[in-house]
């Protein structure tokens, strides 16, 4: 299992060692930030050499000429202060609702780390200004749509940058106010401008998809080990076949997710006396129970995909131009592109978009007493005046449909910009702000079946066709759920009981139930 990000309470940065648990732990948990010696030394190495070529008049672009299509116009000398500082201010053009703390956070963590690597030309200055912002909680007020993941996150970025010049939005200690105001209220002094090169530094880079794709796979994560698990509880409301798990049956065809999520599956089923002794009642389920170590399985290996993409994107340097030391060169390269997070995080999307529709059609199959192996109608012990479950199912597979319109690939399209300069862009931001929309759908749905496979478990009990108890870790997770929601014996507001399940889904305190009772749950 992925560690719990939120015991992590310092995380230093030097451009080459942030993981994705101490990216969560600073975006999410508030981690305190503090910057690499080694890292400040060569970033000042690097900011030395852009003021020698700066000085000498060589031609590097966004040192001595414009930006994108104004590649090809000298700057002079005197001006090239002003044209880092006119950079932002002509770039911060995204709207819409704002991202949220923790996203803006991940952004300024990603912003910082990429130029501790050192070859973006810029003073440590600019680092440790970032690092004081996360660690005081001034955070940047930056609206979500505007990036097409081409030359970076270029809109979002320059929102992000504002505060450092006193300029533009920023949230402290809960108070929306002027940037500059929130840096002094902080105690962080601000820039009167910035100089050459260092506009492209801030700007360019893939810190906003990043930022809330990382976050979007951390959560799906999670996700995907709570399917495991309240999957699992479902097969003890349904009697499910266990045979389906065997280790052998999953082992000849070899996919490490399958074998990986089969061998879950066991382990928490392990030591149920309701799933003992309905093993004879028929040959086989139908395949949201006896497939699920092949969805779910795949699921976990997509997910495997973009944790190595991510793992490798925290650490990116994804500005340009890039100067390197060792030859005194500025060379135009095209990392700022978005496509290596932009396929990752469609695919992301995907993957988590099929965790809630198996999840949906385990909670119909738990309320429909055609499907229930012998539960009663919509899971109540009094029809007719009572509903009960129906409309939990309801609630899932509108989820679940709208799921199906975010999964839509944002990659495959492309807008050119910059007079047709920026001519193949990735829509990566569009992607990674999809994938998490997804992921907080598909938790919602994982909530319903949760509280579905509760109630299912009690009316299995009570109808006492196969005997009382469900597995150890079963037991522990269903009590935790049973001191919150109650048994739905009447109908009552349900809503009440949905927003319960939700918030435990989302705290992560089920998963740390099982991560103390089996050992080996992955």
């Amino acid at each position: 299992m992925i560690m719990n990000p939120s015991i992590i309470k310092d995380v230093v940065i030097d451009g080459h060692s942030l993981t994705i648990e101490s990216f969560v732990a600073v975006a999410r948990f508030g981690a305190k930030v503090s910057v690499a010696k080694e890292a400040l030394d060569a970033m000042q190495r690097s900011r030395d050499l852009a003021e020698k070529i700066a000085s000498e008049k060589r031609v590097a672009y966004g040192i001595t000429t414009g930006f994108g299509d104004f590649a090809r116009v000298a700057v002079p000398e005197e001006m090239s202060n002003t044209l880092s500082t006119n950079l932002i201010l002509s770039h911060c053009t995204a709207t819409g609702d704002p991202y949220s703390e923790e996203v803006v956070r991940g952004m300024l963590l990603l912003r910082a780390n990429a130029l501790c690597g050192g070859v973006s030309g810029v003073r440590p200055v600019l680092v440790t200004m970032m690092a004081e912002m996360l660690n005081k909680g001034v955070h940047p007020v930056v609206p979500q749509k505007g990036s097409l993941g081409a030359s970076g996150d270029l809109a979002p970025l320059a929102h992000m940058s504002l505060p450092l010049l006193g300029k533009g939005r920023a949230v402290y200690q809960g108070v929306e106010m002027d940037g500059g105001e929130a840096m002094e209220k902080a105690g962080i002094k601000t820039l009167d401008t910035l100089v050459c090169k260092e506009g492209l530094g801030l700007t360019n880079g893939t810190c906003a998809m990043t930022s809330v794709g990382t976050l979007s796979l951390y959560d799906t994560i999670c996700a995907a080990q709570l399917a495991d698990l309240i999957g699992s509880m479902t097969m003890e409301g349904l009697t499910g076949l266990l045979n389906a798990f065997d280790e052998r049956v999953h082992a000849v065809r070899g996919h490490k997710g399958q074998m990986m999520v089969a061998k879950n599956f066991r382990l928490l089923t392990e030591g149920s006396e309701i799933l003992k002794n309905c093993q004879s009642d028929r040959v086989q389920d139908a395949y949201s129970l006896r497939c699920i170590p092949q969805v779910h399985g795949a699921i976990r290996d997509a997910i495997e995909y973009v944790k190595e993409k991510v793992s490798i994107e925290l650490n990116a340097v994804t500005d340009n131009p890039l100067v390197f030391l060792d030859d005194e060169n500025v060379i135009s390269g095209g990392n700022f592109h978005g496509e290596p997070m932009a396929l990752a995080f469609d695919f992301l999307g995907i993957a988590c978009s099929e965790i809630a529709d198996i999840s949906e059609r385990r909670t119909e199959r738990m309320v429909n007493s055609a499907l229930s192996n012998g539960l009663t109608p919509f899971l109540t012990t009094e029809g007719g005046v009572n509903s009960g479950y129906m409309i939990v199912q309801y609630s899932a597979a509108s989820m679940v449909s709208e799921n199906k319109v975010l999964a839509h690939p944002a990659s495959v399209d492309s807008i050119p910009s910059s007079a047709n300069q920026e001519d193949m862009v990735s829509m990566g931001t569009t992607a990674a702000r999809k994938s998490g929309w997804i992921v907080q759908n598909t938790l919602s749905v994982l909530a319903d079946e949760l509280l579905t496979a509760c109630q299912a478990i009690d009316i299995r009990r009570r109808l006492n066709t196969h005997g009382q108890g469900i597995s150890p870790v079963h037991q522990k997770v269903y009590d935790r759920v049973r001191k919150d929601v109650a048994f739905y014996e009447t109908d009552r507001e349900l809503w009440q009981d949905i927003k319960a399940c939700e918030k435990l889904v989302r705290s992560g305190e089920l998963l740390d139930i099982v991560r103390e009772t089996v050992a080996d749950f992955e």
